[in-house]
């Protein structure tokens, strides 16, 4: 069945944005990205679902559909619109941290340069996370290959023939020799699916309620063998748009913070983490324009 789901761009949307962040691996078997479309599959409450995002308009009404193989509950339909918000970049407003930094003497250039530059996500915290592990400490190229593979390994084919980025549940089902024996360490293999199981039991409550906040959240992500401070800052800020994950860790945001303070060498972690803390609460945009920073084909203000 289809199901509409109509959703709003602002203002100044950035398109080639949202489209850069979903055809990143330009072999995926989970998104279909073309100049005015996104179609990505995903596993929701146990249904193959494909989300389509028209982008046709640079900003207004758009008319979003859910391809699902399955019955729409009320809970499905919230998971899906929750995903259309994250997919699109629609979960943090950029303009408060536009405001704070027009004084800002290191970010405030970068941010006048693209003052509509948003936050896209994960369709879902599990695939936020699990993104995080994959690319812990290897190169981008091997990352995505090696997701590519954690998709068709623990993924189901939707029936429009796209693939479907798994739930905990499907990953939970693998052995470590699956992954294992297509290039997948042992280490990131284990982590990979201990997180997965601790998740599909419920153990690993990643829902944020009144009584379980995305700071809790994160402190039971940091007890898990094999998750570090910087898997679990990416993590919240892919999967739940949290406005102020610090990411000093990141190579590439301390790669960006040596070439806007024209030094020789990159600020230490430590280094990072102080000069990123007068950025608080907005520690998510500051990052996300630090990585803009180094883009070499990087989008002015046009959101064509």
């Amino acid at each position: 069945m289809t199901e509409p789901f109509d959703l709003v761009l602002p203002p100044g949307y950035r398109i080639e944005d949202v489209l850069r962040f979903h055809r990143r691996d330009t072999e995926s078997v989970a998104e279909q990205v073309t100049p005015e479309l996104i179609r990505k599959g995903v596993m929701l409450d146990g249904v193959p679902v494909v989300l389509r995002a028209p982008l046709a308009g640079a900003s207004g009404p758009i008319r979003c559909t859910a391809e699902l193989d399955g019955a729409l509950t009320p809970a499905l339909r919230q998971r899906v619109h929750d995903a259309l918000l994250n997919i699109l970049g629609l979960r943090i407003d950029p303009a408060p941290f536009l405001a704070a930094m027009q004084a800002d003497q290191l970010l405030g250039p970068q941010v006048r340069r693209r003052p509509g530059l948003r936050i896209v996500q994960s369709a879902t915290v599990f695939e936020a996370l699990t993104w995080a592990i994959i690319g812990q400490q290897i190169n981008l190229a091997f990352a995505i290959a090696l997701r590519r593979t954690f998709i068709l390994e623990a993924g189901r084919q939707h029936s429009s023939g796209l693939w479907c980025y798994p739930e905990a549940a499907d990953a939970a089902r693998l052995a470590v020799d699956d992954l294992t024996s297509r290039k997948f360490s042992r280490a990131k293999a284990e982590t990979l699916l201990r997180f997965a199981t601790l998740v599909a039991s419920g153990e690993l409550d990643l829902t944020p309620r009144p009584d379980n906040p995305i700071d809790r959240i994160g402190e039971h992500l940091l007890a898990v063998k094999g998750i570090g401070p910087w898997t679990v800052n990416y993590g919240l800020l892919r999967g739940y748009g949290h406005a102020d994950c610090s990411l000093h860790g990141d190579v590439a945001v301390r790669a960006a913070l040596q070439r806007l303070l024209g030094e020789e060498t990159r600020p230490s972690i430590a280094r990072a983490e102080q000069l990123l803390q007068q950025y608080q609460p907005h520690r998510t945009m500051a990052a996300a324009h630090l990585w803009a920073s180094l883009a070499t084909d990087d989008v002015s203000d046009d959101n064509s």
